[in-house]
């Protein structure tokens, strides 16, 4: 059987057009695919390469990212990212769905998952927690109206400057090979030539929108986040990498909020972007679990 990539497609979810790849296979169960922070849905390939076989695989580019519009006001907050997914699923009518996120992904997909339990058959999260406890303690030790005040002058700044433009793909290649050094040579290029745009006069630009760079201190109550984790009643997976910044679950004590149906495993020699530094062991879990 010969094998193509995927068919690219877009929807509309609060006046903005969205983009997703479809990696056929239609008769099969749906998964879908959910990438982190300015990253795009192309950088999950290797992932639904081994899957679509068995699965219906579709990867999200969420707003901002990759083919997906960018926000009129510039402003990314979580629970409009809730709704693109949501707006997806009840399009495609993909529920129940098996999800695999990562990163900015699993936050939203947790949040979807505990919002609607009974349309998410399985999901897996990639470091999707946000931040931990330590940090969050960190950034409360600021007071509020200084948080705001530094996000409303961080997007005025961001507004005078215009995107870096690079004069080659090897250029905007070798940065991404400089923000995770686990990529080999053919997983950095890959994601740069799926992650960048050509300008007019010839320069490349990343196709993630700048302003991704400054999320607004506005989301619903931490509270009530830790409650839409404590709804999800589907078998849960929580992924992390031993060097990464993210904070375990089970030594944070985060896990606490959540049903019995969860399990989390941490991968060794692994960052951030554990499913590109331990590809072979990520996908090995991953079967393991689906």
């Amino acid at each position: 059987m010969t094998l193509h990539g995927p068919t690219s497609h877009s929807f509309i979810s609060q006046r903005l057009r969205l983009h997703y790849a479809d990696w056929g296979n239609p008769d099969a169960p749906p998964l879908l695919l959910v990438h982190g922070g300015r990253d795009h849905g192309r950088s999950w390939d290797w992932v639904a390469q081994e899957l679509r076989a068995d699965w219906h695989v579709i990867a999200l580019d969420q707003r901002g990212h990759g083919d997906s519009a960018w926000a009129h006001d510039g402003n990314y907050r979580a629970m409009d990212m809730v709704y693109d997914l949501s707006q997806l699923i009840n399009l495609l009518e993909l529920a129940p769905v098996t999800i695999v996120s990562h990163s900015m992904g699993g936050n939203v997909c947790l949040r979807y998952t505990g919002l609607f339990p009974d349309k998410v058959r399985k999901i897996v999260a990639i470091e999707g927690l946000g931040p931990s406890p330590k940090a969050l303690a960190e950034m409360d030790a600021k007071p509020y109206l200084d948080r705001v005040r530094d996000w409303m002058s961080a997007k005025r700044a961001a507004a005078a400057r215009l995107p870096k433009r690079y004069a080659s793909i090897e250029e905007a290649y070798a940065r991404m090979k400089a923000e995770n050094s686990y990529l080999t040579d053919e997983q950095a290029r890959h994601l740069t030539i799926h992650g960048v745009n050509r300008n007019e006069d010839g320069t490349f630009t990343w196709k993630f929108d700048p302003h991704l760079n400054f999320w607004p201190p506005f989301d619903i109550a931490r509270e009530e986040i830790q409650n839409l984790w404590g709804a999800i009643t589907c078998p849960t997976l929580l992924m992390y990498g031993a060097n990464s910044w993210a904070s375990n679950p089970e030594k944070d004590g985060r896990i606490a909020h959540f049903g019995s149906n969860v399990g989390v495993i941490e991968f060794e020699n692994a960052g951030h972007w554990l499913h590109h530094d331990q590809f072979d062991r990520f996908v090995a879990e991953l079967k393991a679990f689906l």
